[in-house]
């Protein structure tokens, strides 16, 4: 699938970001539809037009050749980033991994769920279960763009991670781009929602980033026209959880509180 550049346009993130709630761009109904659907087209659009497809089918399908390879070198348990429809999520607790998937969209969540998948509707810059005790994070199908600053969700990793955690990242295949913009979610019919900030990093950039935040990178590899880099933390220490709060299992599910913020449950 083509894609067109966002551009170099920088956008300041807010170091307090708002809870989610109903006015989440991720929770718009384009997106959410897409979800419930399993169908694009669907589009990150820039103020100046731009376009930048997304992979809806392929988000919504079961994990393919390329995602496998991603999971076969996950270690410990296993923390989904903006899980989206939950292929991951689903794919990693066939196997008997302990995984959770993180997600803004209700949509994705209760998809995930659909799948038999654990997931909060969270984002990665809220409290999280088991900080500090993760084997394993993954920022796939682009969300290392997460926030819009790879630097501070590169930090927020590293939090959220062991000590010497992994980190797996997709990137933008065959380029040297680190770009920032303000985008919204829009479809053919032209829905949109809010503009939020958006980030799109090739790996070259990826590793530069990586370096300055403490991260050595352990390898790098292309699947099915798609392109991935392995890191791991240089922190040495861990204020993580008490062990029993360290990691959400395959058979642990996902309620509902009064507030309407999920929380997992065993």
């Amino acid at each position: 699938m083509s894609t067109v550049r966002i551009g170099r346009q920088r956008t300041a993130v807010a170091d307090e970001r708002p809870p989610v709630g109903d006015g989440d761009p991720w929770s718009a109904d384009p997106y959410a539809d897409a979800v419930r659907s399993g169908r694009g087209p669907l589009f990150l659009r820039r103020g100046d037009g731009w376009l930048l497809p997304l992979d809806v089918e392929r988000w919504c399908a079961d994990a393919d050749a390329a995602d496998l390879e991603v999971l076969r070198r996950c270690e410990g348990a296993v923390l989904d980033v903006g899980c989206g429809p939950g292929r991951l999520v689903a794919a990693l607790g066939a196997r008997g991994r302990r995984v959770l998937g993180i997600d803004v969209s209700e949509a994705a969540v209760t998809r995930t769920g659909e799948l038999g998948g654990p997931a909060l509707r969270r984002s990665v810059f809220e409290p999280l279960p088991g900080e500090g005790r993760w084997g394993t994070a993954l920022l796939i199908d682009g969300n290392v763009g997460i926030g819009g600053e790879p630097a501070q969700l590169l930090t927020r990793m590293s939090e959220l991670l062991l000590p010497g955690g992994l980190l797996i990242v997709e990137t933008v295949p065959g380029l040297d781009l680190d770009e920032r913009a303000l985008v919204h979610v829009t479809d053919a019919r032209g829905r949109t929602g809010r503009p939020f900030p958006w980030a799109r990093l090739g790996t070259p950039a990826l590793l530069r980033h990586a370096d300055r935040g403490g991260w050595s990178a352990t390898g790098q590899w292309a699947a099915g026209g798609r392109s991935f880099v392995a890191l791991r933390n240089r922190r040495t220490n861990s204020s993580a959880e008490p062990p029993n709060r360290a990691a959400v299992s395959s058979s642990q599910r996902v309620r509902n509180t009064s507030a309407g913020r999920p929380v997992a449950e065993a």
